[in-house]
Order: C-alpha cells, then structure tokens, then sequence
C-alpha cells in the first residue's frame, strides 16, 4: 500500500475523542454568490412550509448525540480530500479558502445542507446520465449544488437562472428558449443537456476542468484576462487573485461540496427526503395549452406545488407549443391526467375563447377516474410522526387513513396520506377554480395579474371594481367576482 494512501486510512480512522484544534478558516462576505443560493433554497415555499425533521437513530454510525456538531482537525480534513483528488480528475486541494466553504455547508447551513442531500435523489440521476452521455466526469453534478443549491427556480441578482444558472443570452446559445409564457433554463433536462455542451465548449479550449469551471461562472473573456495578469500561466490558483471576486469562490466550493457529498455522516449531516423524491415524480408530455390549475383541481392537488414543480412554465400555463413539452407530476396524477386529457384541453379552450374554435354543438368531456389517493413510501429511519408533520395531518389521521392499531411502521411501506375526491361529472364551461356564477377561488401563488390573464376580457381594474377594491396579496381560499352578474 502506497506511503500517502496508509496514512490517509489511518487518519479517517481517528476516533472522534482525537479531535484537535485547527486554524480558523476565511471569513466569507456576507454577499457571497454560493450563500445567497443557499438562503434561497431555505426561503422556497415548500421548504419554509415542510419541517426539518429526521429520525438519524439508523444513520448514526459515529455515536454523535442529535444536534453534534463534530469538528475534525485540519490533518483529517486534508487527508479526506486527499482521497477525493486521488478518485478524481479534477485538482481537489485543501486550503483555508476550501475550509472556509466546507464550514459553510457543515456548520453554518447544515439544515439546507441535509435538504440538498436529499434533493439530490430527485436531479442526480439525470445529471449522471447527461454527463456520461457527454464524457464529462460525474463529479461535474456537483456544480450545480455550487450554482443554484439544486433549486431549479434559482435566480441569481445577475439574472442567472435555473439548476445550472444560464444566463439569457448563453442559453439561446445552447438552445433554451424564453419568452413571457416559458424559460427553458428553468427545464431539467433541456438546461442539463446545455450545460454540458457549454461545459465540453470551456474544456476544448482551456484543457483544464478548474479553469472550465471558472469559465462557467464568469465567462471566457474574465479567465482569459486573468490569465494574461498572472503571466499566462493556465492554473487556477495562480491566477485567483486576478478572478472577479464573486467567482473566485466558485472551484473551493465544488470541493467542499465533493467533501460534503463523501463525509456528511460525520459531520452528523443526513439527507432530508424533499418532498418529491425521483419515484415520486413523473412527466408526461403535453402538445397542447394547459392551465396547470386544472390539474390540481382534477388531481386533488394544489396550484403551488405544480408551479414547484414546473418552474418553466413562469405563469403556470404551458402555452400553445410547436413542439411536445415534459410536464412534471406527482406519480399518483399520471393516471388521472391520461385518462382525462382532452377534458383538460377542452376546458382550457372553453376558458380562452379565440384561442382555438370549439363547435357550438361540441359535448365537453367527463372525468372518467376518481381522483387518486396520494401515497408515501416509507424510508428507513422516518418515524409515523414525521411523516404526518411532513404532509400537515395528525397521527390519528394516518392511522385511520391506513387502519393502523400502532405507530409502527417498516421500510418501504406504502401509507395513504391524502383521500382522493370521489368521482365527477365535471364540465369545463369556465376557468379552472372558477364556477357557472362568476366566482374565482384563489389559489396559492395567484397575484391579480395572473387570474385576470387566466379570464380573457377581463383586467386588473375590473376585479378590483367586480370586488370593491382587493389588495395584490391574496389569501388562497378567498372567492372573490370575475365576471359581473348576468342579467
């Protein structure tokens, strides 16, 4: 066994009572590009409004009491990431600057560090498969944690957006359309696939990943420029202190997310299950406008967590396309869709008059399936508890919508945590939330903006005059008058 590799293992091998002291690493600004994603992730909807809860009882190996926070000497961590750079193609150094961002994520933003954990169940595997497709290392996947904390509604105050933070004009380069109704930079598949013929773009002309990485924050004009300041030497730490200040923090990062991803468990840091997991999680493919508030209705879901789910379409109506677009759902709602998409097509046409003629002596469909039960799949470790904090139901709820005579459950037990609605003779004769007497019933997310787009012929003003004034924040549940009283 080679000299540096016994030494390596006899280090992770300390115990946890050997941990010594180590220098202070970089104070961050408080401005710094990788943080503020972060703070964005913490501020999503789903995340505010989903608990930070995880039973580690069957994670923890290292015999760490619940809220532990280790801290390993400056000889351990180095030699971590010394195993990291000898399994990798790119330079995986340890510095003070590296041990300034692992604190960040181990120490400063664990809670969102163990969300990211989990989120990555819902992206890596589509990143792997894109970048395998492309010849590019796997650990390039870690670059997006470092761009957009694995949030895909991400937007930088540059105006850099989605997973891999295009900004406009690159991601017409690469293919990602935008306009008032779409931003492709927002889609997974279609942003991923881009980033990585920009990603193999940087690489042909630099021949290094870190200088590719540079590059992809802060373009190939800045590192170029850098380069000839630093004597033209083609190496990323040479030429640091010449980079723009807000991308230099960019290639310490991804190797403290490499660290992050590698040595979580003793850090006392565990995923935290997102609230859509991969399996949970399905596309279908729509050629036609659609009002994703239809299918909440249909489904039994709600507005804002389709929106979270597909942040592309930017006001939550995939608009009439040329050519068919991936719409993410809950698995449950598949079926429900499939079996009722001409009665959601239909009802979109019905409520947008003009955009597409419907003859006058046309039926409007019928929902053929009752609206599906929505299930969890229970992982090891989470207890009925969480599950029930996770999903806003109380025990009792889960016991009785499962008939349960306990609060034990197993891994990968199926739990019924929403009822589906029953069956209906639903018509589409007016827009998804609203009814036959000119009511609209708000959903989260809605501005008066949107519902007057979702109304042809009707604006802003008029609802505040069909509602005697209405305030710009609306509470969902709120019905409130989108067309004046017939006759």
């Amino acid at each position: 066994m080679p000299l540096l590799r016994r030494i390596t293992v006899a280090a992770l091998l300390l115990p946890v009572c050997c941990l010594a002291q180590r220098e202070a690493p970089l104070a961050l600004p408080a401005d710094d590009p990788v943080m503020a994603r972060l703070d964005d992730l913490a501020n999503l909807h789903w995340v505010k409004h989903s608990p930070f809860t995880i039973d580690t009882a069957h994670h923890n190996v290292h015999g760490f009491a619940p809220d532990q926070v280790p801290t390993w000497s400056e000889d351990i961590m180095q030699q971590r990431v010394a195993v990291l750079d000898l399994n990798s193609p790119f330079s995986l150094v340890y510095n003070r600057v590296v041990q300034s961002y692992i604190d960040l994520y181990m120490v400063r933003k664990r809670e969102m560090s163990s969300r990211m954990l989990g989120l990555a169940e819902l992206y890596f595997p589509t990143f792997e498969e894109y970048l395998d497709r492309h010849g590019i290392p796997l650990e390039m996947k870690y670059l997006a944690v470092v761009e957009s904390a694995l949030n895909p509604s991400a937007r930088s105050r540059a105006g850099a957006v989605g997973l891999w933070q295009f900004m406009l004009p690159t991601g017409k380069i690469y293919g990602l359309k935008a306009d008032s109704y779409i931003d492709e930079r927002h889609d997974v598949y279609k942003s991923t696939e881009a980033a990585c013929r920009y990603l193999k773009y940087l690489y042909r002309i630099y021949g290094d990943w870190e200088l590719a990485l540079a590059a992809y924050n802060c373009g190939p004009g800045n590192v170029n420029k850098a380069i000839r300041r630093a004597g033209g030497v083609k190496d990323y730490w040479k030429i640091y202190d010449y980079l723009p200040r807000e991308t230099r923090g960019y290639v310490p990062a991804f190797i403290a997310v490499n660290y992050l991803f590698a040595h979580h468990a003793e850090h006392n840091i565990y995923p935290i299950a997102p609230t859509y997991c991969a399996y949970e999680v399905d596309t279908v493919q729509v050629c036609h406008p659609l009002d994703l508030a239809a299918i909440a209705v249909l489904t039994g879901g709600t507005v804002q967590e389709l929106r979270d789910l597909n942040p592309t379409f930017k006001l939550g109506i995939v608009p009439d396309v040329d050519q068919p677009v991936s719409v993410y759902l809950p698995k449950d709602a598949v079926p429900v869709y499939i079996n009722n998409e001409e009665l959601l097509r239909y009802s979109y046409y019905a409520a947008n008059p003009g955009t597409q003629p419907i003859a006058p002596s046309a039926s409007a469909p019928t929902v053929t399936e009752r609206v599906a039960d929505k299930h969890h799949t229970v992982r090891k470790g989470e207890s009925l508890g969480g599950i029930a904090k996770r999903y806003g139901v109380s025990v009792a709820q889960l016991r009785k919508l499962n008939g349960l005579r306990s609060d034990m459950i197993r891994p990968g037990q199926k739990l019924v945590v929403r009822k589906g609605a029953p069956s209906s003779e639903r018509t589409a004769q007016a827009a998804p939330g609203s009814d036959a007497s000119g009511y609209y019933v708000v959903q989260a997310g809605d501005t008066l903006w949107s519902i007057a787009q979702r109304h042809p012929g009707v604006s802003v003003d008029d609802l505040r005059s069909l509602n005697g004034g209405l305030p710009e924040g609306l509470k969902p549940g709120a019905r409130i008058r989108v067309r004046a009283p017939q006759g």
